[in-house]
């Protein structure tokens, strides 16, 4: 149950409140109850998404879940993003960069990134509720918090830390088989669940054998990436994977809902 809380306390702006001292091995386990975090954060988007539909237009709505999504994470992946953009942008020596990544301010980089990944999530999401069923559009808002936060497990699995010390490094000696089998598992878990309360199976054969295997894949890539260019994975590369399998699995279900044209 405490890895539960801590993986709310990361990975959200939800105020859960532990005196204790927190063991190195009670934190890295955490990421086994990532999907868990996403499934009560799309559950959020989905009671959102249908309430608003009933006074908004979806494009307004759909800026609104964009919305929701950087408060309920406190704009910590965002963070992420436009670091790792900052510091592949430098163009400087691994110390460079591992030292932009730690700086306040945002670079020009950074900015673009942020800019980019929010527009094309609007533009994504307003594509998908126009070219699919409202209920497929209902089940990919709920499932892209779950497989997002999934698609980090893995590759915090694979990772090796590129400093010496800090909460990616701690993620990473601790995140071992049964953290990513747990996470996996429950992933499938709420993948089945939601297929099965749209009625369509072939959406968890598409989410299963498609989606899962691509953002594993790409996640493999970006580890492989940033262990030639900074040494290794830090915690703000950890965000910007996040951010950029949202856009991955959402330009997935775009190409899914394609097939009604």
């Amino acid at each position: 149950m405490r890895r539960i809380l801590l993986a709310f306390q990361f990975l959200t702006i939800i105020p859960l409140s532990d005196t204790g001292e927190v063991p190195d091995r009670e934190a890295g386990g955490a990421t086994a109850f990532f999907p868990l975090v996403g499934a009560v954060e799309g559950a959020a988007l989905l009671m959102l998404a249908m309430v608003l539909l009933r006074v908004f237009p979806a494009e307004l709505v759909n800026g609104l879940l964009v919305l929701a999504m950087v408060i309920s994470s406190g704009g910590l992946h965002l963070d992420g993003l436009a670091d790792t953009f900052d510091a592949i942008g430098s163009r400087g020596s691994r110390e460079k960069k591992l030292a932009i990544m730690k700086e306040s301010t945002v670079g020009p980089f950074g900015v673009i990134a942020i800019v980019m990944a929010l527009l094309l999530r609007f533009l994504l999401l307003n594509a998908l509720f126009l070219n699919s069923r409202l209920t497929e559009y209902y089940a990919a808002v709920f499932l892209m918090a779950v497989f997002s936060r999934w698609a980090m497990v893995p590759v915090i699995f694979h990772s090796r830390s590129a400093r010496r010390d800090g909460l990616g490094k701690v993620f990473i000696d601790h995140t071992g088989h049964k953290e990513l089998l747990t996470a996996t598992a429950f992933t499938v878990m709420i993948a089945v669940f939601a297929a099965g309360i749209v009625l369509r199976v072939p959406l968890l054969v598409f989410d299963l054998v498609f989606v899962m295997p691509v953002l594993y894949m790409v996640g493999f890539i970006a580890v492989r990436f940033f262990n030639r260019d900074l040494g290794g994975m830090t915690g703000d590369t950890f965000g910007a994977v996040y951010e950029i399998s949202i856009l991955l699995f959402l330009m997935m279900s775009v190409i899914w809902s394609q097939r009604y044209i």
